[in-house]
């Protein structure tokens, strides 16, 4: 299994998800080549939690690391699970429209897509003012 694979399976299984029950976990390869993941956290007062890739992308900050190279996403489901809105947009703000977002199952099955193609016409940097 990839390095990536590995660390968002042993995000996904300590996310903390009592009332949905669906654990979710992510890992990121920054440019530098470190690896941080991330799983969800759940709150009971909905939607106060943190999902995944937040996490993830939180970690790799702290860490001192401000580009993602790729991303995995990992999830028990049949289907691809792939970020939410709100974290399809983080993922881009540190990174470009072709960084790969990896989405995973738990029997080591992928599927590769890009930021890009997951969020056409997203928002960035070049639509703000200079100065």
């Amino acid at each position: 299994m990839s390095e990536l694979f590995t660390a968002a399976k042993a995000a996904f299984d300590r996310a903390y998800a009592p009332y949905s029950k669906f654990h979710v976990g992510a890992a990121i390869r920054a440019k530098s080549g470190r690896v941080y993941s991330g799983c969800n956290v759940e709150n009971v007062a909905y939607p106060e939690g943190t999902c995944a890739e937040a996490g993830a992308i939180a970690a790799m900050v702290n860490g001192g690391d401000t580009e993602i190279a790729e991303i995995l996403v990992i999830a028990d489901s049949d289907q691809w699970i792939t970020p939410c809105g709100g974290c399809r947009q983080k993922i881009l703000e540190f990174s470009t429209p072709d960084t790969p977002v990896i989405l995973a199952r738990l029997n080591g099955e992928t599927h590769e897509t890009s930021i890009g193609k997951i969020l056409p016409g997203g928002f960035d940097k070049s639509y703000l003012a200079e100065g």
